[in-house]
């Protein structure tokens, strides 16, 4: 059965240089006692995204509870920020904030209530974004001491999956109902269609 898109009339070139999907919550109890071992692999090539349902393979995955918070995305910048804000010598581990997808190119935390899509190469995911995916104190023990408080505002959004496919690291198109403040080398934010309003206004 076809899926009916939304009207996304802005676009950006994106990277996406994180997918992870865990089975497991791992992040229980106390940071000081660490966390839970992995089960099976968590980062992967490419993720198969259910409507409504979220990541398949994911500890989220149709659970009523997280539908409108099963999909976590965020900007891997923030990371580079962080890590130079805390003068570490090392970059911040991406793996290690949990998010889903990690991409380059857009501020993902200027997106919440926004619906976007991204395009690795196998046709749009649709995505609407809810709610902050907000830091832990875990962020503290398992990325660097003071990246709990740094990551507070900029931590990604917690989104609703509102279209089935594939996503897969790389190159991807992103689209949105909203304009994009690009970053880094990413194109800027462009209306799909003559006449659409102007596009993003930039880093």
């Amino acid at each position: 059965m076809s899926q009916q898109l939304s009207d996304l009339p802005y676009s950006a070139e994106v990277e996406i240089v994180l997918l992870h999907a865990s089975p497991v919550h791992r992040y229980e109890g106390r940071p000081a006692d660490g966390p839970l071992p992995a089960v099976g692999g968590e980062s992967n090539e490419r993720i198969e995204v259910r409507a409504g349902l979220g990541i398949v393979g994911d500890r989220h995955y149709a659970r009523r509870a997280h539908v409108q918070a099963s999909v976590t995305v965020m900007d891997a910048e923030v990371l580079d920020r962080v890590a130079a804000e805390l003068t570490l010598t090392h970059p911040l581990d991406a793996a290690a904030t949990r998010r889903n997808i990690l991409l380059r190119g857009v501020e993902i935390d200027a997106l919440r209530g926004a619906t976007f899509s991204l395009d690795s190469g196998d046709g749009p995911v649709e995505l609407r974004a809810h709610r902050p995916a907000n830091p832990c104190a875990w962020m503290d023990v398992m990325l660097a001491p003071g990246a709990h408080r740094a990551l507070r505002g900029r931590g990604g959004l917690r989104c609703e999956p509102v279209t089935d496919g594939m996503l897969r690291l790389g190159p991807a198109t992103m689209r949105c109902s909203v304009p994009m403040v690009v970053t880094g080398a990413a194109l800027p934010g462009r209306p799909e269609r003559p006449g659409s309003p102007p596009g993003s206004s930039g880093s």
